[in-house]
């Protein structure tokens, strides 16, 4: 394969990614005009996606996406011009239509080379295209009226003329994958090119300038016998990065007045006049030549002289100049440059974060032999290096770090479809869209959302009539939520349905052998029944729900993220799920602690505090499992060597309870040592150590230890409960096997 294969294989990766958010821009923007069918610029993003995707896809020679998406550019056209209205119909036909566009560049992507898939595609575009194409048929001859008497104002079809075309192409046009020359070469075919000039006033000093941007405009004299909508045709495929002024054969001074006053970049008045086209570049050096010859005492003052010499010429009329001394007087000195993105694929910022985590630890490995040395300089030179260390860890996870609002509006399409499905009418709500957390947790909750999402417009949201009795608005809403809450993300999905019913839940548990004929729950754990794997009190199997799967796989998959999830709800009123999950799966603050020959780190954001444990303030049972008393509060506590199976002798000492928070619960959690703040670089389990309750992972030490980082959740979770047989055979099976091989606790640590 050659290199140009490659770049176009590379350019081709980049034009799929970007057409899926443009497909989802026009799902936005088709969603908001339900909402607001007046929101013009929704309309103009819907055209502008779909005419960047066709452009694109004539580029790269994708004649199936170009043939169809031509036709959901027409009629999009003419919605933008006034023709049509987005209706019900024809917004579910742009739906369907956008989810054909999908299907083709999917197709294309993976390289699809089965005939009978293909021809299926093509049978589904063609039906929609027709169904399309009905909208056209309705208005096809509102526009070209029009444009005929504006053209016949102008000029007469069918006789040769000089037009003048004044272009500015965008600085992204290059990186969109035009070429302008490729226009004006298209323009010779209409007819012949009496002159052309080339602007390059917007071209920045050479520290500013970027290769894959252009800077160039062209003011052209076009002489052609062409009608103006041809001309127009020129410019089709790039009207989005490129600004097209065309004035007619029969010129006027307001034509051009209007274009100065669309001109953005150039500074003196001579160049704003060439490049408005009211005078040529010939006739301006002329202009400039007989200035130098006019007496030194001549004042010239903002280019006033000038434009005095070309109006004495008859070379330009009075009117346009001073259009263009006001234009000019309104122009800003300097230029004014736009953001510059980099696109950066995800394996290389994992890599980034990957090689960080290594520099913590070596940095940590740095500071510990320092402070052995007992060196001073070394101490603060180290200090000075783990500052420098967390900056660099900050800036790149922060990189890392994308808006949690980007994965919430992929359910309005949902929301949407699945609501018109069960005949309910529902609105979807999104606070906190701008919270961010870091990409690779973004993937990984989409799955979980979207069983959530599901469930509440299923089981949630009651039909409009059962709604309206109930004295609700026959509209219900599902709100997704999140927010910053202790180094933590907060999502939470809730509905104003039915909510859940406890008993309901209860006796369903009870049937299902979850709960034993005699056995109390508090409400709370009736609710988490649903969680059971296989329950569910849906009364038949849909496509949608009945099966038992999805709410086992929530909890097991945000478990699997270190975090976990609760449920609250009202009967009749609606059901919230929230979910607490970590910023970020690759580096955390811990605070260390010792734990007999042991080290494990807790997560920094869930230490409250930390005080003595005064044995005549604990109150434990036989598996070390009980409360204290804390200034008038009563705390659930944990011994953690009870909990671990730490043998060796307990420290004369006292010990230290660290009391701790996990999703709104607290709970104590007694240490033998404290050794402070840790900056935690996360390490996964290995497959024999996954099923060791209140284990989250590893890291690795500056002493070259290993350390477990210790999942407070659970650990909260199993003192609130007062059960310490709630931790697993498998993890005590695990614990007596390694022990009965001669493996210690410490050897556990660093068999990891």
């Amino acid at each position: 394969m050659s290199d140009n294969d490659d770049l176009l294989d590379e350019a081709l990766l980049i034009f799929f990614d970007e057409a899926r958010e443009m497909l989802q821009q026009i799902e936005d923007s088709l969603l908001s005009l339900e909402t607001d069918p007046q929101d013009q610029e929704a309309v103009h993003a819907l055209f502008r996606a779909a005419h960047t995707i066709k452009g694109t896809s004539g580029i790269f020679n994708l004649n199936r996406v170009v043939k169809f998406t031509h036709q959901v550019e027409s009629v999009l056209d003419r919605v933008r011009k006034g023709g049509l209205s987005i209706d019900s119909g024809l917004s579910e036909a742009l739906f369907s239509s956008c989810d054909m566009i999908a299907t083709l560049l999917q197709q294309v992507e993976q390289k699809c080379q089965n005939p009978d898939e293909l021809a299926e595609a093509d049978r589904h575009a063609d039906a929609l295209a027709a169904r399309l194409g009905a909208y056209l048929g309705q208005t096809a001859a509102v526009a070209p009226v029009a444009a005929e008497a504006e053209e016949a104002s102008y000029h007469t079809p069918g006789t040769e003329a000089t037009w003048h075309l004044s272009l500015r192409f965008q600085s992204h046009t290059f990186r969109n994958g035009f070429d302008p020359l490729t226009v004006i070469e298209y323009l010779k075919t209409l007819g012949e090119i009496a002159s052309i000039t080339t602007i390059t006033d917007s071209i920045p000093s050479w520290d500013a300038f970027d290769a894959e941007s252009c800077y160039l405009g062209f003011e052209v004299r076009l002489k052609t016998s062409a009608a103006k909508t041809a001309i127009e045709g020129a410019f089709e495929f790039v009207s989005e990065d490129c600004a097209v002024r065309i004035i007619p054969p029969t010129r006027r001074a307001s034509d051009y007045i209007s274009l100065i006053n669309e001109l953005s970049n150039e500074l003196r008045l001579g160049d704003i006049l060439v490049s408005c086209g009211a005078v040529t570049r010939e006739a301006l050096n002329d202009a400039l030549e007989h200035q130098k010859t006019i007496s030194t005492g001549l004042v010239r003052q903002s280019g006033q002289a000038i434009g005095e010499i070309l109006v004495a010429q008859n070379k330009v009329a009075p009117e346009v100049v001073d259009a263009a001394l006001d234009r000019q007087a309104r122009l800003p000195g300097a230029r004014q440059e736009g953001g510059l993105f980099v696109r950066v694929p995800a394996d290389k910022l994992d890599e980034l974060i990957n090689l960080v985590g290594e520099l913590v630890i070596c940095g940590a490995s740095a500071s510990l032999q320092a402070v052995n040395a007992q060196d001073a300089g070394l101490i603060v030179t180290t200090q000075q290096l783990s500052r420098l260390v967390e900056e660099i860890r900050n800036g790149a996870l922060g990189l890392r770090m994308v808006r949690i609002g980007e994965t919430f509006v992929r359910y309005r399409r949902v929301v949407h479809d699945v609501s018109t499905e069960l005949g309910k009418t529902v609105n979807l709500t999104i606070d906190g869209a701008e919270t961010e957390l870091d990409k690779s947790v973004v993937e990984k909750i989409g799955d979980p959302l979207m069983h959530l999402v599901r469930n509440s417009l299923d089981h949630g949201i009651e039909m409009p009539e059962v709604r309206i009795a109930a004295g609700k608005p026959a509209d219900g809403t599902i709100s997704l939520s999140a927010r910053h809450d202790s180094g933590n993300i907060v999502i939470q999905v809730s509905d104003d349905g039915k909510g859940l019913d406890g008993e309901v839940l209860l006796a369903k548990g009870r049937e299902r052998g979850l709960v034993g004929e005699n056995q109390i729950l508090t409400e709370a754990e009736k609710f988490d029944l649903i969680f059971a794997p296989g329950f569910s009190t849906a009364e038949k199997v849909t496509n949608l729900s009945g099966r038992g799967v999805g709410m086992d796989v929530v909890r097991k998959n945000i478990e699997a993220l270190r975090g976990s999830v609760k449920i609250s709800s009202e009967l009749g009123q609606g059901t919230a799920i929230e979910i607490r999950l970590p910023l970020t799966l690759a580096i955390i603050d811990g605070f260390l602690v010792k734990i007999g020959d042991g080290a494990f780190v807790i997560p920094l954001h869930a230490v409250l505090e930390c005080i003595d444990a005064d044995p005549n303030d604990m109150n434990l049972n036989a598996q070390s499992a009980g409360f204290i008393k804390l200034r008038g509060e009563v705390l659930p506590l944990l011994d953690l060597r009870s909990v671990f199976e730490c043998h060796d002798a307990v420290p004369s000492k006292r010990r230290i309870v660290v009391v701790q928070g996990g999703g709104g619960a607290k709970a104590g959690l007694i240490v033998d040592r404290l050794d402070g703040e840790y900056q935690t670089v996360i390490k996964p389990l290995g497959k024999l150590f996954r099923n060791l309750n209140g284990i989250s992972g590893s890291t690795v030490l500056g002493s070259g230890e290993v350390a477990l980082i210790l999942d407070v959740g659970s650990l909260v979770k199993l003192a609130t409960h007062h059960r310490h047989d709630d931790v697993s055979e498998r993890q005590k099976m695990l614990l007596r096997d390694l022990q009965a091989m001669g493996i210690g606790q410490s050897n556990i640590n660093r068999g990891l």
